[in-house]
């Protein structure tokens, strides 16, 4: 059997609402015939180890490094991300980069923010093979 292509992801993450990360990780981690690369920080993996100082402009620099080698930002489209100045720069810089935007609705929410999905080019909800479908669909 020939292997799978390996998509290369950007998850835009707010480390407060860390469940739904991990919810998604697990979801694309069980995904069948789905391969893929996170270039997102996680936990265990942060941007600055710690003791590095931190300034907002480079946080910027890491944050457009690890969005730059990636073929989609996935975006989840909970009300957090409205109050998220970092969750806006990420969405920014990958429309600047001109990244397509995957949203992914919170179980039960009826409000998105307005700026997720002005800037979503395609918003799915919480189901393995549409999140995959939509995955493979805007990757370039």
């Amino acid at each position: 059997m020939p292997s799978l292509y390996d998509y290369r992801l950007f998850i835009s993450h707010a480390w407060k609402y860390g469940d739904d990360y991990n919810r998604l990780i697990s979801l694309l981690n069980n995904a069948p015939y789905f391969n893929y690369y996170n270039y997102s920080a996680p936990k265990e993996k942060p941007l600055f180890p710690y003791g590095t100082p931190m300034t907002n402009s480079k946080i910027r620099e890491l944050i457009s490094n690890k969005i730059r080698p990636s073929q989609i930002t996935i975006v989840f489209a909970g009300m957090y991300a409205a109050y998220s100045d970092w969750i806006k720069y990420e969405i920014d810089e990958s429309v600047r980069m001109n990244k397509p935007i995957l949203a992914i609705q919170p179980w039960g929410q009826q409000r998105f923010p307005s700026y997720v999905t002005q800037n979503a080019d395609k918003i799915v909800g919480w189901n393995t093979s549409s999140i995959v479908f939509a995955i493979r669909e805007l990757a370039r």
